[in-house]
Formats: structure tokens, sequence, C-alpha cells
């Protein structure tokens, strides 16, 4: 038995989990937030200095959690920008997040390229404000004197790696970290130093993308560091999904991801085609409207019991909520592309005007704004024959009830894990044996579509109706 540990360094936190390598079992834990002091308003800092992640990791690790780790693997937050000047000390804080004042670099980035065509080909995602090469846009746009320092650009995950490996010459990163700054292509594999001096006005440094189960090299203690990758990944490979899987986190905002076996390039810039941790590919389809939805309903009703009361109502109700439809878009929505456009509660009649209707409205355009997201994906021949649902919400009743009907699909709802960092620890049994770990899967609750499953193609239908009454042509 060797024992291997996975770190997450999230946005908000670092979370470690220490394992045995043949099986997986977690024989140990540790976590410690980032010493970050929150923006006006409360809200996440946009700017931020890496070593608050450096502190955090250690502070998570203390007490001798690591005795007897023998490889470590680095899962980090997607779309941490850092850049280094020629000494390899950091130019600025970095840029993490989904950074808005990046908006207007987005927008110029398409049109410098000629067209959102363009970028899903080169790399197969449109330029968005999250993403490294639109931070590379603003950063030349607005610290010029600073882009001009830039001689080498890394993401959170590279940076820990380095950190770890004692800052050697060597910098590396993986496909999958890769695949989310904008500038590497998924397709081909290799990166796009064009469009990195398309948004920064000049060449920079970048690291050497690893295959997976590669290391990404040895500290001179002997301690195997793997490649690392990007949180959406390491979560992807700690769950242990595979071909014919979706996984559909539920945030405020949602996702539905699905393994594949080739990059898909979407014009339309629906998909960012993203690579995995394993050498296949994780499709994404974003939605801007999931649980915030069903939040914003508990206020309407004004539920001093949440989401867990709204849910309990929901269930009360009947497929097709007596006829009353939500479509979700409150904070206008990326699927469909109605960026400006606002939600639409539909079918009020005397008999639906009921609480319970209302709640069981919020769940089903919830999931079927989901179920959308997930066609987006089929229509581009991505097989999908089981769905994992990740997030808090997933452990409502009415969402277990009603998911499985509009998806379509048997659905699991894995038990709570560090995800992200068992799929960091799995990466470094990688790089460690050189195999493949076969772990077990996660300890889960399946629902089955059933009898229920024409219900719920009845429910979709309703909902597309009115979608298409009021926003015509939104999936042509």
């Amino acid at each position: 038995m060797g024992i291997v540990a996975g770190l997450d360094s999230s946005p908000d936190f670092t979370r470690i989990v220490v394992c045995d390598s043949d099986t997986g079992a977690v024989l140990r834990q540790g976590y410690a937030p980032h010493p970050l002091e929150p923006e006006e308003g409360g809200g996440r800092p946009t700017d931020v200095d890496p070593q608050a992640w450096l502190l955090s990791l250690g502070e998570a690790a203390g007490g001798g959690l690591l005795e007897g780790v023998q490889a470590i693997g680095v899962s980090a937050q997607a779309n941490a920008l850092v850049a280094l000047d020629h000494q390899g000390n950091t130019v600025r804080p970095a840029l993490v997040g989904n950074d808005k004042r990046a908006q207007v670099a987005a927008a110029d980035l398409v049109d410098r390229l000629g067209s959102r065509e363009a970028w899903a080909q080169a790399v197969g995602s449109v330029p968005q404000s999250a993403q490294p090469v639109t931070k590379l846009r603003w950063l030349a746009r607005t610290e010029p004197e600073n882009a001009q320092r830039v001689a080498a650009l890394m993401q959170a995950h590279d940076w820990l790696v380095w950190q770890l490996l004692g800052r050697p010459a060597r910098r590396t990163t993986d496909r999958g970290g890769a695949s989310g700054t904008g500038y590497w292509s998924a397709a081909s594999g290799s990166w796009r130093p064009d469009l990195v001096e398309l948004a920064l006005g000049q060449q920079a440094m970048l690291p050497e993308v690893l295959g997976p189960g590669d290391a990404a090299g040895t500290t001179p203690e002997g301690l195997i560091i793997s490649a690392g990758t990007g949180e959406t990944m390491a979560a992807a490979f700690g769950l242990g999904v595979q071909t014919g899987d979706a996984v559909v986190s539920l945030g405020a905002s949602g996702s539905v991801m699905a393994v594949h076996h080739e990059a898909l390039v979407d014009p339309s810039g629906a998909i960012t085609s993203l690579a995995d941790a394993t050498g296949m590919h994780l499709p994404v389809v974003h939605t801007l409207n999931a649980v915030r939805a069903l939040r914003g309903t508990v206020e309407m009703l004004g539920l001093d019991g949440g989401l867990e009361e709204l849910s309990e109502l929901a269930v009360k109700s009947t497929p097709g909520a007596h006829g009353l439809v939500l479509l979700p878009y409150l904070e206008g929505e990326k699927t469909p592309n109605l960026p400006h456009t606002a939600g639409t509660l539909s079918g009020l009649r005397r008999e639906s005007m009921k609480p319970e209707h209302l709640a069981r409205a919020a769940f089903e355009g919830m999931l079927c704004g989901l179920a959308d997201a997930m066609d987006v994906l089929r229509g581009r021949g991505v097989d999908i024959r089981r769905v994992f649902l990740l997030g808090a919400a997933a452990e409502l009743h009415a969402v277990q009830a009603v998911a499985p009907m509009l998806f379509g699909t048997q659905v699991v709802v894995p038990q709570p894990a560090d995800y992200a960092a068992l799929g960091a620890a799995r990466q470094a049994a990688w790089a460690m044996t050189g195999q493949l770990p076969l772990w077990q899967g996660a300890a889960a609750q399946v629902f089955e579509p059933g009898e229920e499953l024409a219900v719920g193609q009845a429910v979709r239908q309703q909902y597309r109706a009115v979608r298409e009454q009021i926003h015509p042509g939104a999936f042509a």
C-alpha cells in the first residue's frame, strides 16, 4: 500500500485528503480557509496574492497530515491568471473568478480575431470574462506597464505545483487546465501563442503540457508531484465519470458537462470544449440560472424554511404544476443565448395560483433549463445515459423526484465529499505507479425515471411550448 495526497485549492479554501493509493480510502483530511479580505459589499476579491494559497495550504497540511505521503496531486480553481516577470515573481495579484471588469475585453477579442466562429475553431470556446485570455486583454488595455513586464503565464494549479517543486526552471501544466485558458486548443492539443500575443500585445512563456499520469517532478525529499489539473477536471476524475456520463452542477448558476471522445467546435459559443484529466474531453454547457431561481421563489413565497420548505411544497403539487411554467431566465440567460431577457411565469389561472404549484414550477423550470443544456450536447452526438447531480440542492426531495423524468436518464446523487481533492489524489497515485488507479466509485443514491418518463416528456413539451412562444427560435 502506498499513501498519496490530493489538495484542492478552491476560491475560498484548501482541502487536503490523504488516501490509500490502491483503494482510494481516505485516511486523513485537512482544511483551511484562504486568508482573504472580502471586497466591499461582501463579494469575493478578483485580485488575489497567490501567497494566500500557499499560506492556506500550509495551514491545512499542519499537524503531520502529510506524514508518509509519497505523491501529491494538486487541483485548483479555474480561470486564475498568474502573470510572472523574468525573475519568476508575480507582476501583480492573480486575476481570479468571473471578473466582470473584463467583459469589454472579451468583446474586443472577438472583434480582433474576426468572429465568435473563429475563436470556436481556434480553441473550442468564445472569449468570456472569466477566461485567462480575456484577463490578459484587460491587463494590456488597463495596466499597460504591468502588461509589458509579463514574461510567463501560469494558472493556479500550475503555480502551486511549481512552488511545491521549489520553483524549477521547467514549468508545467496539464491538458485540463490548459483547455480553459482560451489560448490552448483541445482539438489539436497545442498552445496558440498567437492568441496570447493578440491579447497581451507580446509573447509570453507558456508551461509544458504534460500527459495524463505524468509527474511534474520530484522534490529533493523524493515526494512525487503530479501534473495537477483544474478543479472541474479533478472533480470529474474523483467522481469516476466515464463515457455516457454527464455531471450537472446545481449552483446559483448551472452547468452540464459530459465525457466525450473528441473536442467539439461550436460556433455559437454555447459549448466550451475542455479537456479532462484522463486524455478524454469534457464539453461543457452553462446556464446562468439554477438555484437562484429556487431562492427567488422562496423569497416570493415568504418561506422561512428556505429551500427545504420549498421542496416540501413542490412535492404536494403534480407534474406540470397545474399548467404553471417558469422560464427561469432571471439574470438573462446563456443557454439559450438571451443575455438581456427576464424570467417569465406563464399559465396563471385561478386554480394554479397556489404556493405548491409555484414551488413545483420553480423546480421544473430550473431542471428543464438544464435539460435544454443537456440537449445541446446530445445534439452534437454526446452520449448521455447517466447523470451525476452535484450541489447542495441535489439533496432536495423535489430535485430527486423531478430530475430523472425530465432528464430521461438514471440520476446519481453522490454522497457529499471532496471530489476535487479526491481526483487530485487519484492523479497522484497514477503518477506514482504509472497505472490508472481503479478506485471504487462514489457512494451515491440512484434514481430511475421508471414509469414517469412519459410524464417528464409531457412536462418538457409544456415548457418548450412556452419558451417558443416567448422566445421563438431561441435554439435555432
